[in-house]
């Protein structure tokens, strides 16, 4: 029995970390239960809210959306384009990844930013706010990477 287990861990070790794929709705789209159109709609969800695909198959992505919930929503309706959500009552954008550097913006609760692409410190994530400003917020306060 302890020669499966060394060999089960080895095994998994040996997995690939697998990267979340973030997408944003590039439209407001329906949310089905399962993927096609004749299956049981859920709910809209608003443009520019922030996802997670955990599987794809051919015109179709099953996604988990900021409030955990999965369903599935057609290929076509997902951006590329990274977001971001404020789960924080609110979030502290700052000029640098330190929380002693000058305030830029702030954002409430449900506020979308969009994810920068470029590198921030650990702990951080390089964001900008739909009026064009942007700065460095506390991952803790996000929710989208």
């Amino acid at each position: 029995m302890g020669r499966h287990l060394v060999c089960a861990a080895l095994l998994v070790a040996a997995l690939p970390c697998a990267a979340s794929d973030w997408k944003s709705v590039a439209e407001a789209a329906v949310l089905y239960d399962a993927p096609s159109v004749q299956a049981a709609r859920q709910y809209v969800i608003a443009r520019g809210t922030p996802v997670e695909v955990v599987r794809s198959q051919v015109g179709w992505n099953k996604v988990r959306e900021p409030g955990g919930k999965l369903a599935w929503i057609e290929s076509r309706l997902l951006a590329d384009q990274h977001m971001a959500i404020v789960t924080a009552p609110r979030a502290t954008a700052y000029a640098q990844a330190d929380s002693g550097s000058a305030r830029v913006f702030e954002a409430e609760k449900d506020v979308l930013l969009e994810v920068l692409g470029d590198s921030a410190p650990a702990g951080w994530a390089r964001v900008k706010h739909r009026d064009g400003l942007s700065g460095y917020v506390r991952i803790n306060q996000l929710w989208g990477l």
